[in-house]
């Protein structure tokens, strides 16, 4: 094709590849197309009237009036169509449509005018002059959004037109054929003109559209992205501070009932210490596919589930029919996480920890509403572990007891007010102490004596537990002074002080400047305070090692994955649960206990069992080749006073059982 010969076809050509471009068109057309018609018709019907008695009837009456008939037709069509909404496909079509009769409508008017002008006087001629000449300028005019329409037209009507009359025509008409095409090339040069003005609006109005959803888009993506976790898919924690913020409105405006849950996993760090962080994507995306599905298919309520972080999830549930619903989903939840999760070869297993509370009138901000949900998880994970606890009115008077003890701690003189009593533990061969466990207490002038399990969580939650440690631990160093040099002392850290940077550096400071041998010292480290953080925790208690200090494994067979902390840890000693103990003369409980042992005994450990009390639990547990027990039957936590003389006394027991 030449280069002369694409440009002329462009100009006939329907915009199919710019859909934007004959939706416009179609639009336009669709309220000028019944004007065009309008027009055509009377002006064609004005024409019939005054050749009626001039020309034959099927020439001046029915032939016009057949055309007539059409042009009536389509422009009720298009009058009927004119707010519809139609695909570009279906623009494209109907605009080639509207082209084709138009082509063919201008060649039958065109034809028709022409053989009625034979007919007339010079009045009549006249009017076919006017009506050809001044009719297809209309006719331009209404199409001028349709240009290959409007080229056809003017092309079909003013060529015939000009070759008759220039060429047949008076000088009159000679000169109107010339007028015409002046006319004709000055009304194209204006439709060219305003079709790529028109063509050039539409395009930067949809360029501006495009760059509007491509901006939209992206919003929309940076909102998504900001409100989204990136490996689970569900709402993050800002996604669900900002719904629990509306629907904590709601429920103060008595719109809905609303409980808050925070869902901990228990298990889960040492599945991802173990197996590495791809295995523990993965398992927490199932986690949070399994959480998605109970959500999905509960339905006592509307409950949206979100990762909080971590290993950490929220639950947002409104209008839950009752509390026992509350129990059953939290139920749902847990129990899914209990279904094994595939792991290479093999398959992990988990628990979940759930904290739900409900709003009521008193409670005033979305955040104390969280806080509520946060202690009942709180609760679960210290008493109930892998279950759900509903926030209720025993925990708020624990909150206040907290908080009052918190504040006191706040004040307390650490040195003044913290106390330590002394648990032997004793060789289960030969009966001899071996070392002594400090046993924290702490007498404040407010509370009176308070117990461990009270005020350590306390200082735990408060940050204030690296104190507390100092402490304790400066104390117990200089009571070991008074201590035979074979007597070692057994003393308990927290997850702070293994899992925070400062931590171990303080322990092994307070080790060093207490001139007592490291290897007297056993530091006892349970599951629960590693699963904080196991890397962090195994490097500090690799530093402990190398300082000489001995290390146990505390509360062994109550965490998760035991096992895998077991071999990979710089353990010397392993301490079994007492709740172990307790039922220890029925076979069940007497073979877990053997297994305990004989674990210990394969990977070159010594075993210590809690909770000894009576001599039948004593002598089941020499049977069974444990190395060493703590207890009441042996001894209750004792003052520093005491412990001289209970060590004689252990002297001359071990040396007349000899004897």
């Amino acid at each position: 094709m030449t280069s002369i010969g694409k440009p002329l076809l462009d100009l006939f050509r329907i915009p199919a590849d710019e859909p934007e471009l004959a939706v416009a068109q179609y639009r336009a057309l669709s309220r000028q197309v019944p004007l065009l018609y309008f027009l055509l018709i009377v002006s064609s019907l004005a024409v019939s009237f005054t050749f009626s008695r001039l020309a034959p009837l099927w020439l001046s009456v029915w032939l016009p009036g057949a055309l007539c008939a059409i042009a009536g037709v389509r422009a009720i069509q298009w009058w009927l169509a004119r707010d519809r909404s139609v695909t570009a496909e279906q623009a494209v079509a109907q605009l080639r449509r509207t082209t084709r009769l138009a082509a063919l409508l201008a060649v039958s008017f065109m034809a028709w005018g022409l053989s009625l002008h034979p007919y007339g006087d010079a009045h009549a001629q006249g009017h076919v002059i006017f009506y050809m000449g001044i009719t297809v300028v209309g006719c331009i005019f209404c199409l001028m959004h349709l240009r290959p329409a409007a080229l056809l037209v003017t092309l079909i009507v003013n060529i015939p037109f000009v070759l008759f009359f220039g060429m047949a025509g008076d000088k009159t008409e000679k000169a109107i054929a010339v007028n015409i095409v002046l006319v004709s090339a000055t009304i194209m040069t204006i439709l060219m003109t305003h079709y790529r003005d028109f063509a050039d609006l539409v395009r930067s109005r949809r360029d501006l559209i495009g760059k509007q959803i491509e901006t939209q888009a992206l919003s929309d993506e940076n909102f998504r992205i900001a409100n989204l976790d990136a490996l689970t898919d569900l709402p993050n924690r800002r996604r669900f501070f900002h719904d629990l913020e509306q629907a904590f409105a709601e429920a103060r405006e008595g719109h809905l009932r609303l409980s808050v849950g925070v869902l901990d996993l228990d298990g889960f760090k040492p599945i991802n210490d173990t197996y590495g962080h791809a295995t523990g994507d993965r398992v927490l995306s199932e986690t949070a596919r399994r959480f998605e599905n109970v959500c999905l298919s509960f339905a006592d309520a509307e409950a949206d589930i979100y990762r909080l972080g971590g290993d950490e999830f929220g639950l947002i549930v409104r209008n839950p029919v009752s509390a026992d619903a509350l129990a059953d989903l939290g139920r749902r939840l847990t129990d899914a996480v209990r279904m094994p999760f595939p792991v290479g070869s093999t398959h992990a297993h988990m628990a979940c920890s759930i904290g739900v509370a409900t709003w009521t009138a008193p409670i005033q901000t979305a955040e104390n509403l969280f806080e509520n949900a946060d202690y009942a998880l709180y609760y679960a994970k210290r008493n109930l572990r892998g279950q759900t606890v509903l926030f209720n009115e025993k925990h708020a008077a624990e909150i206040r007891t907290q908080s009052q003890i918190e504040r006191y701690l706040l004040s307390a003189d650490l040195n003044a007010e913290l106390l330590q009593l002394f648990q032997p533990i004793v060789d289960l061969a030969t009966g001899r102490v071996l070392s002594f466990e400090a046993l924290a207490r702490w007498y404040s002038p407010h509370l009176g004596l308070v117990t461990p399990d009270v005020f350590i969580p306390v200082a735990e939650r408060a940050g204030l537990i690296g104190g507390v440690t100092r402490v304790l631990l400066e104390k117990a160093l200089r009571e070991m002074q008074n201590w035979p040099e074979d007597i070692g002392l057994s003393f308990n850290l927290s997850a702070h002080d293994i899992c925070a940077a400062e931590g171990v550096v303080r322990l092994v400071a307070i080790v060093n400047a207490s001139g007592v041998d490291p290897r007297r010292i056993d530091f006892e480290i349970t599951e629960t305070s590693m699963a904080h953080d196991f890397v962090k925790a195994r490097q500090s208690m690799q530093t402990l090692k190398a300082l000489g200090c001995h290390l146990s494994l505390d509360d062994f067979g109550t965490g998760y994955s035991s096992l895998s902390y077991v071999h990979r840890l710089p353990l010397d000693r392993i301490k079994v649960d007492r709740s172990f103990v307790t039922d220890i003369e029925n076979d069940s409980a007497s073979k877990i206990v053997r297994s305990m042992a004989g674990l210990c005994t394969d990977m070159g450990l010594k075993s210590i069992i809690e909770g000894v009390e009576t001599p039948e639990q004593l002598n089941r547990l020499r049977a069974i080749g444990c190395d060493m027990a703590q207890g009441y039957l042996f001894a209750r936590p004792m003052p520093p006073a005491a412990i001289p003389g209970y060590l004689a006394q252990n002297i001359e027991a071990t040396t007349s059982r000899a004897v």
